[in-house]
């Protein structure tokens, strides 16, 4: 799984950073979540083999990191290139939440590779969900999610 791990990482970084880079990047209101979007997987797989995370924890988190890698999505990249990313984002949100919620932060933190505190940026990107993918979409994600935890 690491080097299945790192060949998806770095080729989603390369094509998200290319975008970002773009006309149609450069003038999207939605980039800056975009670019966080390699280290969203990155931490998702990291905390998906952390011995210390919790089983249920760790199923929610598989469902996130299913979802990044499979070519069904709500919002397909396929047809809408990195924008596509966007549910993405808001599930891992959302897991990573519950996973806040229900154990240690440190657990979270102690993985996040990237510049912003992970747990201000969840609280944001939940916070702009909505704007982002619309409400619909995030209730329907939420029971799913909900479904999943039981």
């Amino acid at each position: 799984m690491q080097e299945q791990h790192l060949d998806f990482y770095e080729n989603l970084r390369s094509r998200v950073v290319e975008w970002a880079n773009s006309k149609e990047g450069r003038n999207n209101k939605w980039t800056a979540y975009i670019l966080i979007v390699p280290d969203l997987f990155h931490l998702l797989c990291k905390l998906t083999l952390d011995p210390e995370v919790p089983a249920m924890s760790k199923a929610k988190l598989g469902i996130a990191l299913a979802y990044f890698i499979s070519p069904i999505d709500l919002i397909p990249e396929a047809l809408l290139g990195p924008l596509g990313y966007t549910d993405d984002i808001v599930i891992t949100a959302l897991v990573l939440n519950m996973m806040i919620n229900e154990t240690d932060p440190y657990l979270v933190k102690k993985h996040w590779a990237g510049e912003e505190d992970i747990l201000v940026l969840v609280k944001r990107i939940i916070q702009t969900a909505d704007q982002m993918i619309g409400g619909g979409l995030v209730d329907k994600i939420k029971a799913l999610l909900k479904l999943a935890g039981k």
